[in-house]
């Protein structure tokens, strides 16, 4: 019965996106023969006038009318354009997540629920939601207990439920995606879903985003220009967030903010620099920052908020992305391509040399640029297809770096339209060079290689005693071979008959409510 009904959500998310004209406007590129056909069907489908609005807006039309789970599917796929295409991927990148508000007595009840107390006991003056999207809003209020001003941010009621039973909605797309289309399997589409999953969960126990904003807030402290808003614990909790309130003119809000007097190009290279110190100091980024989610205070500092997608590096990572951006602000493309031979990024059996080669036909046209045309978001787009040639694998935390640095620049150069990225950058980069390669950065290896070494030597005991049973096993194996049950037989050959039975019937299935749809479409 589940899998009928992921058919008929399926069914009603392509005649949607149908008739708002997304389908139509799917780079061909993307689609397999049969795809193509359905893209000239879904035209016939398609509202009157519909073609007059940009792509974009149409999809984020289409996504915001099927619900919050679908929005945050876009907001996911946005990060991920070797699964969609660079084209949809940009496209997703502007989805407006907008949603109605829910009404401020059903925010008060789930804060209730969530702190364990009537909300009178612990904020007063409490408005409707200032701001409403797919997973959760915010409200303004005053904590009784000092009279300070806060933002509350509430889950939206229902959001759980309505995200799960979608979810299996997107499994059965991916499944049937792999089954199906073999050509996409490379793509991995079950492993993004299980991704969307994860993150999602994530996303939707407030207490989460909140450990996010104490260690972000943590990690800047000492940093000159920028803020993280502090969290009240003691008022938050799985439904409910309340941190500092944040007085201040939106990013966006270009205009307003040279009213206000404050420095654009000052304003700009903090930003970007912020942002590098994160990624290369502490490995945790904030992976949102579009200008809806930065602010600017009366003291001319950046105040970041809504954290539910945060980034992550690891060492090797920080490693990878200072070395390569100091290698081409250098020009020592060669030790460019050793680091991604180091961090195996790229197989052994390519050349160094070659691939040198390559990546000096992307920095050697930037150094002849001017500086408000030298793009690092670019140069790491045209890096990561250059490195495709040579068999990298896709590493999905540096695609949502790369997603938030052209975003990050983005808004830097609607600041300073002369920006230069690399002048600003250098000094970051530099820095983290200088104090983690080269002398300084051997003692750093050596002491993690000390503690490696050490949790190694007190799981020997434990790793002996498994390579003895194992070993066993292997012998047992080698006496009397591998041997299946009759029931399991059995049991592997009905599975195999069921799935292929149910993708024949889920083709029909999917191609008679596309027809329903169509005509009650028309009527």
């Amino acid at each position: 019965m589940s899998t009928i009904s992921s058919m008929l959500a399926l069914a009603r998310a392509g005649f949607v996106l149908a008739r708002e004209g997304v389908i139509s406007e799917l780079p061909d590129d993307l689609l397999p023969g049969p795809g193509r056909f359905a893209k000239k069907a879904a035209a016939l489908i398609a509202r009157k006038g519909v073609a007059s609005s940009a792509r974009a807006d149409r999809l984020s039309a289409a996504l915001n009318r099927l619900g919050p789970s679908w929005v945050k599917l876009g907001q996911f796929l946005a990060t991920r354009p070797d699964v969609v295409g660079k084209q949809l991927a940009h496209d997703l990148e502007n989805l407006q997540d907008r949603m109605q508000p829910f009404s401020l007595e059903e925010a008060r009840q789930s804060i209730s629920g969530s702190l364990g107390v009537p909300v009178d006991t612990v904020f007063e003056n409490m408005g409707e939601a200032v701001a409403a999207a797919s997973v959760a809003q915010v409200h303004k209020a005053v904590r009784k207990r000092d009279g300070a001003e806060v933002a509350v941010k509430v889950i939206r009621p229902g959001v759980r439920n309505r995200f799960r039973s979608d979810l299996n909605t997107f499994y059965a797309a991916a499944q049937f995606q792999e089954q199906h289309l073999p050509a996409t399997r490379r793509l991995r589409p079950v492993a993004v879903v299980d991704m969307l999953a994860q993150s999602a969960k994530i996303e939707m126990d407030l207490r989460l985003e909140a450990a996010a904003f104490s260690e972000l807030r943590a990690n800047t402290l000492e940093d000159e220009g920028f803020i993280v808003p502090g969290v009240d614990w003691e008022l938050t909790g799985r439904d409910c967030l309340t941190m500092d309130w944040v007085d201040g003119i939106k990013l966006s809000e270009v205009d307003k903010i040279r009213a206000a007097g404050h420095d654009l190009k000052k304003l700009a290279a903090t930003l970007v620099q912020s942002f590098l110190r994160h990624t290369l100091r502490d490995g945790f980024f904030h992976a949102d920052m579009h200008p809806g989610n930065l602010f600017i205070d009366a003291q001319g500092s950046i105040v970041a908020v809504d954290l539910g997608i945060m980034g992550r590096l690891g060492r090797k990572e920080q490693r990878f992305l200072a070395e390569i951006l100091y290698g081409f602000i250098t020009r020592d493309y060669y030790r460019v391509a050793e680091v991604h031979f180091e961090a195996g990024y790229v197989p052994h059996h390519h050349s160094v040399s070659s691939f040198a080669q390559a990546i000096r036909a992307i920095g050697e046209p930037i150094h002849g640029q001017s500086a408000e045309t030298i793009s690092m978001a670019k140069l790491l787009t045209l890096l990561f297809e250059v490195t495709d040639l040579f068999d990298m694998e896709t590493r999905p935390e540096l695609l949502l770096l790369q997603k938030t640095m052209v975003v990050v620049e983005g808004v830097a150069r609607t600041l300073d339209p002369e920006f230069d990225m690399w002048r600003t950058s250098e000094p970051v980069v530099a820095d983290w060079i200088r104090h983690h390669v080269g002398p300084a950065g051997l003692l750093e290896d050596a002491r993690e290689g000390l503690h490696a070494a050490r949790r190694t030597a007190r799981l020997l005991p434990e790793i002996a005693d498994r390579a003895e049973i194992l070993a066993s096993q292997l012998a047992d194996m080698g006496e009397s071979g591998v041997k299946l049950d009759p029931e399991t037989v059995e049991a592997i050959g009905a599975s195999k008959a069921r799935r292929t039975k149910w993708g024949n019937r889920a083709l029909v299935v999917i191609a008679l409510i596309a027809i329903v749809f169509a005509f009650n479409g028309f009527s």
